[in-house]
């Protein structure tokens, strides 16, 4: 019988304590200026153009990252990106936000190319046309918030101009 109640007051006590915190992991709450802070960061009310929250960070030990594009071999591109206080995520994991980890989104002239967890991708040469294009890397959190400083975007840009061939129709085609 004492152990019963014992038991009853742990569940007691540990809901208690469970009810205050209230929220899980990537839980939010409402904050000033339509801010929510957040275990990582303040996830701030304005969206980007996909309706994807902004994740505000201290610049001090922020995300950051460099995109490189180069020429490779045939008519494409090689793109490298750079980090600094980041770490790609492994597939699968909980879509939880943690501090400096999670997934890059290459665009290419506003266009999203592809999601990366890799350091390196080979843009094709049908992507790039003939003209200035601009290349981008954004960094994205886990639960698909955008990593930011200042309220913008952890992300870098690397303008390529492409020679490109220009298609002629061949035999038969007007």
């Amino acid at each position: 019988m004492a152990f019963r109640r014992g038991l009853l007051a742990a569940l007691a006590v540990g809901a208690l304590i469970g009810g205050s915190a209230g929220c899980g992991a990537d839980a939010v709450h409402e904050g000033k200026g339509g801010a929510t802070a957040s275990p990582v960061g303040t996830v701030l009310r304005g969206t980007d153009g996909e309706g994807r929250h902004y994740r505000d960070v201290d610049p001090k030990g922020a995300p950051r990252v460099a995109v490189e594009v180069r020429p490779d071999s045939g008519d494409g591109r090689d793109v490298r990106l750079r980090f600094r206080h980041f770490r790609f995520s492994d597939a699968g994991v909980s879509p939880v936000a943690v501090a400096g980890r999670g997934v890059a989104r290459l665009s290419l002239d506003g266009r999203s190319v592809t999601w990366l967890r890799v350091t390196a991708y080979r843009l094709p040469a049908t992507l790039v046309p003939r003209g200035t294009h601009h290349v981008t890397a954004r960094l994205y959190a886990d639960d698909r918030t955008i990593w930011a400083v200042h309220g913008k975007p952890v992300e870098s840009t690397a303008a390529i101009t492409s020679s490109g061939t220009k298609w002629t129709p061949g035999p038969g085609h007007p």
